[in-house]
């Protein structure tokens, strides 16, 4: 089996976890690793063995070895660099969020589509055991969802990264986090996104952006989504969801998930491994070896990318 050779672009906190992810892949190696300091850049592939580092896309997509690139980079390049690698011949992943507008996203979905190029996006929620095992009762009909009721909380007032370093770019509450939910939502349910309404708190006087809202969202099927979310919540941090069906009640927490009686519910059964991050890897990297769409694929994300837009229009409006 020939080894897929992979470029990375953006060596922070989830550059990071992607390149732990892939060393517990077999048949994979990444061979490029692209981040803005270079120095910073030459520590992180020294400690993962990788050859060649650069601060610049355009060397690693210039080399012929490379088969596919995982882009970790901030949200504003993703789209721009997705085309740069599907132009030059190469697969790729895109982190949350594909784009920060629907035209970019729109673009992406018709280059992939010129192209026949893999081309897929970290939607990590479809890969998380504990939504999976939720997604394996719902597609066999023993659960129907009713209502999700989502959390997804931070305390972020400035601007730094998961690991607690500054970022040299501004995240978003609505394209970045509240597509997760989006995305989560259609997926479960099986249906496509019918009303969507946004109402968002005070703009930060400084990051420009927005640190509270609220997202309600109707679905083909009659289900229901709330979803809050904050960059000014002080603890507990993370996303929650509670699965309302009509067959009992359930909430993931990432990777674990309880009933509503708080009883723990063993998911470590469901996929070969319960780092999200490493399945949605193994996802693309067998997508490539098997020639076929990929869960998660930048055509199956499109329509949450739709009503981002449109709540993003309700917003500004």
């Amino acid at each position: 089996m020939k080894n897929i050779k992979v470029a990375l672009a953006g060596a922070g906190a989830f550059g990071i976890k992607h390149l732990e992810a892939t060393q517990k892949i077999d048949g994979v190696e990444v061979v490029s690793l692209v981040s803005r300091e270079l120095d910073k850049t030459k520590e992180v592939a020294a400690k993962f063995g990788i050859a060649h580092v650069t601060t610049d896309l355009a060397d690693s997509l210039a080399l012929k070895e490379v088969d596919a690139v995982i882009l970790c980079t901030p949200t504003q390049m993703h789209a721009a660099q997705a085309i740069a690698c599907m132009m030059a011949g190469k697969h790729v992943q895109v982190e949350i969020p594909l784009a920060d507008s629907l035209a970019d996203a729109e673009a992406v979905a018709a280059l992939q589509h010129k192209t026949g190029r893999i081309a897929m996006c970290g939607h990590t929620r479809r890969f998380n055991p504990s939504h999976q095992w939720l997604h394996k009762k719902l597609a066999a009909g023993e659960l129907a969802i009713q209502q999700m009721d989502v959390q997804t909380y931070f305390f972020r007032r400035s601007n730094m990264n998961a690991l607690g370093q500054p970022r040299s770019w501004t995240d978003h509450l609505l394209w970045h986090h509240a597509a997760h939910t989006v995305d989560l939502f259609a997926w479960q349910t099986g249906g496509e996104i019918v009303a969507a309404n946004a109402i968002q708190g005070p703009i930060h006087p400084t990051l420009g952006i927005a640190m509270d809202m609220s997202i309600q969202l109707k679905c083909s099927t009659g289900a229901i989504c709330t979803l809050s979310l904050s960059f000014n919540n002080d603890g507990p941090l993370g996303t929650f969801f509670r699965y309302i069906c009509d067959n009992g009640t359930y909430i993931a927490r990432y990777d674990d998930l309880v009933n509503s009686k708080e009883e723990k519910i063993d998911v470590s059964q469901v996929d070969v491994s319960m780092n999200g991050i490493e399945l949605q890897d193994r996802e693309f990297f067998a997508a490539i070896r098997e020639g076929r769409e990929p869960n998660a694929s930048v055509a199956q994300v499109l329509p949450c990318y739709r009503t981002l837009h449109q709540l993003e229009q309700q917003l500004k409006a």
